[in-house]
């Protein structure tokens, strides 16, 4: 059993006036979801999950998985740009990600529109949702798989994410995969991710 509900998910989405997707088969809305419990510590965990939300034959269908929507210890504290290691913005990216390799070597759904991105470059071990430091642009935060493992699960995000959204199970990834491969027969290359608190839902 799921941690949360397709409608509470739903509602959460809608709140904040983002498109919610319905009406023909596998019409994917992936929602991610931030631990907010964790009050921005570096906790270096998989414990926010990213949701899919779709329809088969008008039955509703709703999948989470474990993942993480932050970067891992590692590059929070080993940063790759000067300005500081990148944490998602909060917000509805339409129409962003395409299925393609990820860092030429599996597939994933890849950025291909700008996003928005914090910068955090204190080392301090807690993530700086700071609005002052947000930049838009081609950050390579895409969304794939923590292990090569075939039937293998992370625990530690350490270098698996330097700001990417990572599921941690690749059995999870496979089936989060295979919606999207379903998707795109249907409406295209072309997928929407949202991110959200989880303080967002009621």
């Amino acid at each position: 059993m799921g941690k949360y509900t397709r409608n509470q998910i739903k509602e959460a989405v809608k709140s904040k006036n983002y498109k919610w997707f319905e009406g023909g088969n596998y019409n994917l809305n992936i929602v991610g979801i931030r631990n907010s419990n964790t009050q921005g510590q570096v906790t270096n965990r998989f414990d926010d999950i990213i949701t899919v939300s779709y329809s088969v034959d008008g039955e509703l269908k709703y999948q989470e998985f474990n993942a993480t929507t932050d970067p891992g210890a590692f590059y929070e504290q080993n940063l790759l740009n000067s300005e500081g290691v990148a944490i998602l913005v909060p917000n509805q990216y339409r129409s962003t990600y395409e299925i393609d390799l990820h860092q030429s070597k599996y597939d994933a759904l890849c950025q291909r529109k700008p996003v928005k991105v914090y910068r955090d470059d204190d080392k301090d071990k807690v993530y700086d949702f700071d609005e002052s430091t947000i930049q838009e642009g081609y950050f390579g935060i895409n969304i794939h798989r923590a292990t090569a493992n075939i039937h293998g699960e992370s625990t530690q995000v350490d270098k698996w994410s330097a700001g990417c959204q990572v599921i941690s199970k690749n059995d999870d990834y496979q089936e989060f995969m295979d919606l999207t491969y379903k998707s795109s027969e249907i409406y295209g290359n072309s997928f929407t991710y949202t991110l959200i608190e989880s303080q967002d839902i009621v």
